[in-house]
């Protein structure tokens, strides 16, 4: 087949896709065999993967690939010169030899990648969000189960050991009932944030059709490029998409749910002056059935939450769990419940029928209710646990922490924000059918157009 002529695949995800690249069942592997890998995107946080993939012993780095030269040869030198360079990423799905790639690429370029990825029987560590758009997500998953693949998404706190211990105890019940959860990201950008950088031409070894690929055509602007494209739609889905998606994914763990029933969002581009698209000021209503989940983010104030300038908080009606990347700490419920305090009421009510002043609130009221205890947990490690338990499932073809369907779950939930605030409305979804419901227009957002030929069907 000619790479450059296009046929419709639909029923395999893609419209073209069976033109873009050769097909393969992908090799089966011992347990003792090293595992082939190719890495499609090697910016910063390509880069960060690559490094963690090589403390490996089962890891062989066979292709780098990205469409920025500069970062294709920083890449090639952590693999002291051992892997091939592209940039063109067909070229390396189509070799034979390659087990797994590695797509940490912009998130418009998720879906397509991966599902030809799938196609051709590679095994996949793909970066969060999952995807552009919600269609997308769930076509990548259909790939993945269809071509039998491991699909590892990099929302990796679900591979660190605080993370998991704070699934357990919030499961336990230790924290009684949950009613709401809270969660943020705050940092001061103002008033300048990346500024407003003209239009220009696109830098030196760079080829920037490719790097748009499924995305509209725009002239090229630095401030669309490198680590500030996620401030884009285009491209991503701002703070939403990038952070909240690991935080709502650790919720949706815990609480062992998969999706809201309503969801709002209000807040806008207030005051940073600078050409992003996306709002300085967010927040995010999300209603489950038994509880209520709150995503924050501003970039015009980082005075801190819980102490912490992002994280997530459960409330329960016996204590609070407070986690971040650092650690957890469990604060119990200091006032005590009506039944521990009744002693006291009765005590006033008293001292009142009798002329005599009551005691006014204090330390005397501050009544642990014995329901929990203090707990803390240390900061674990995270990426590189998530990378060993990849390789783990690429030979034992098991589920991996991350896998594309969980992860489909917790960035549907994020899309849903950005839905609700381009609509101003609240958005009332079917989690079964995954669809919008009673909302045309809304619905609308669930999938977009791709510019030909990078088609996800």
């Amino acid at each position: 087949m000619n790479r450059r002529s296009f046929v419709s695949s639909a029923g395999l995800g893609l419209v073209g896709a069976a033109a873009a690249t050769k097909f393969s069942s992908g090799r089966a592997l011992g347990a003792n065999e090293r595992i082939v890998c190719g890495f499609i995107g090697v910016g910063g946080m390509g880069r960060a993967n690559l490094r963690d993939f090589l403390k490996s012993k089962d890891v062989d780095v066979a292709a780098i690939c990205d469409v920025w030269q500069p970062n294709v040869d920083r890449a090639i030198q952590m693999t002291q010169g051992k892997a091939a360079g592209y940039t063109d990423f067909r070229e390396v799905i189509d070799r034979q030899d390659i087990d797994v790639v590695i797509i940490a690429t912009p998130d418009h370029w998720h879906g397509y990648m991966t599902i030809l990825a799938c196609q051709a029987g590679k095994d996949i560590y793909v970066e969060k969000p999952l995807a552009h758009n919600i269609h997308e997500g769930r076509s990548m998953v259909a790939a993945a189960r269809k071509h039998n693949r491991v699909v590892q998404v990099g929302t990796q706190q679900r591979s660190g050991r605080h993370y998991q211990e704070v699934v357990d105890f919030i499961q336990s019940g230790k924290l009684g009932k949950i009613t709401r959860a809270a969660t943020w990201n705050f940092q001061n950008e103002s008033p300048h944030g990346m500024g407003n950088l003209p239009d220009c031409e696109p830098p030196s070894g760079l080829d920037y059709d490719m790097w748009l690929g499924p995305a509209p055509e725009r002239p090229f602007n630095p401030n669309r490029f490198i680590f500030n494209f996620r401030y884009f739609w285009d491209y991503a889905g701002g703070y939403a998409t990038d952070w909240g998606v690991h935080h709502i994914d650790t919720v949706q763990w815990a609480m062992n749910v998969r999706a809201p029933q309503k969801v709002s969002a209000h807040g806008g581009k207030y005051y940073i002056q600078d050409n992003r698209e996306t709002p300085d000021t967010l927040e995010v209503i999300y209603e489950y059935p038994n509880f209520m989940l709150t995503y924050s983010n501003r970039i015009l104030n980082a005075n801190p939450l819980n102490g912490r300038s992002y994280g997530i908080a459960f409330y329960g009606t016996d204590a609070t769990l407070v986690v971040d990347r650092q650690g957890y700490e469990v604060l119990p419920e200091t006032h005590g419940t009506f039944e521990t305090l009744r002693p006291f009421y009765e005590r006033d009510l008293e001292a009142a029928k009798l002329g005599r002043s009551v005691y006014p609130w204090g330390s005397e009221r501050d009544v642990w209710t014995g329901r929990t205890e203090k707990v803390q947990g240390n900061r674990s490690e995270q990426h590189l646990a998530h990378v060993l338990n990849f390789l783990e499932c690429v030979k034992n073809r098991q589920r991996p922490a991350s896998d594309v369907e969980i992860a489909h779950y917790s960035t549907t939930t994020t899309h849903l924000a950005n839905i609700a605030f381009w609509t101003g409305r609240t958005i009332h979804w079917d989690p079964g059918k995954e669809q919008i419901k009673d909302d045309a227009e809304a619905a609308n957002y669930l999938r977009r157009e791709h510019r030909k030929p990078w088609v996800v069907a």
